[in-house]
């Protein structure tokens, strides 16, 4: 497990995945990552090289044929740890002969989180490195506790946009897109956390205004706002009945049930020239 630090924030990070599995906050007191328990044993995996489901776990390029699960491999790799400093740590992870076969693209991929005061920044950076261009998705998915303190309930909490919405989440099928649409936000900036808003799968949402979603209380001040410019895609899930909610922003989109599984045509998929590098960024900042 490795550690950053300050006078605000102490934040953990393992080298299977560069996954987070902490981000306790000093002055509050607060864990505020959901600590893997039964209902889902992860905490923020690292969706790569690609975001979501594929049609049968599969897609073609080049006239072949490739298999990956569910959001990639990256949250199942073991990432080399390239920096470590009192308030930044560095992952890294290279293609291999492993991740050719289902991956058939050069790739390095750095992960790095730095804290100042009490916000935490996480940094993708994926560089092609081989011969020809790079087709990739990436993306977040945090896990947040919910509710923050043992006094309160799931249903004290809320999802505060900073922009008022007019949002429809793209419906699941299978955790494929399915094509039909159901209004969320109407002209609002508020969502009301329940568990049984995610009893069918995820909320998928595509070009949000806004660019910050904060998870708020009703009954306390404690609590968080996730940053996350530049992502065309959202996702906002929990396991059922679960005490937490996943923030996930995604350069890149599960399949449509309609698509023709060419990786090239795929739906927010990423098109990197040759030895040129990609970044994006998202922030947490605890309160």
């Amino acid at each position: 497990m490795i550690k950053i630090e300050n006078d605000f924030l102490v934040v953990k990070a393992k080298s299977e995945g560069a996954e987070l599995t902490s981000i306790f906050n000093k002055k509050t007191n607060l864990e505020y990552l959901w600590q893997a328990g039964k209902e889902w044993p992860k905490h923020a995996p690292v969706l790569f090289p690609i975001v979501g489901q594929l049609i049968d776990n599969k897609y073609l390029y080049n006239d072949q044929s490739f298999s990956l699960d569910r959001h990639g491999f990256a949250r199942s790799q073991k990432f080399e740890v390239r920096k470590r400093e009192s308030n930044l740590m560095e992952f890294f992870l290279k293609s291999s002969d492993e991740t050719l076969k289902v991956f058939p693209f050069h790739f390095e991929l750095k992960i790095i989180y730095s804290i100042d005061k009490n916000k935490l920044s996480v940094k993708y950076e994926v560089k092609n490195s081989g011969i020809e261009k790079m087709l990739f998705s990436i993306g977040g998915h945090p896990a947040f506790k919910v509710p923050l303190k043992e006094d309160e309930n799931y249903e004290d909490y809320f999802l505060e946009f900073n922009q008022n919405e007019f949002a429809e989440r793209w419906k699941l099928q299978n955790g494929l897109i399915a094509g039909e649409k159901e209004i969320v936000l109407i002209n609002t900036n508020k969502l009301p956390l329940k568990k049984s808003l995610f009893y069918s799968d995820a909320l998928v949402f595509k070009h949000l205004k806004s660019d910050t979603i904060s998870i708020k209380s009703k009954k306390s001040n404690e609590g968080l706002h996730f940053h996350f410019k530049g992502f065309p895609y959202f996702g906002i899930w929990s396991a059922k009945d679960a005490d937490f909610v996943c923030l996930e922003p995604w350069h890149g989109i599960a399949d449509s049930i309609k698509h023709n599984q060419q990786l090239e045509k795929k739906e927010g998929i990423i098109n990197l020239k040759l030895q040129k590098t990609f970044s994006c960024e998202y922030s947490i900042e605890t309160f």
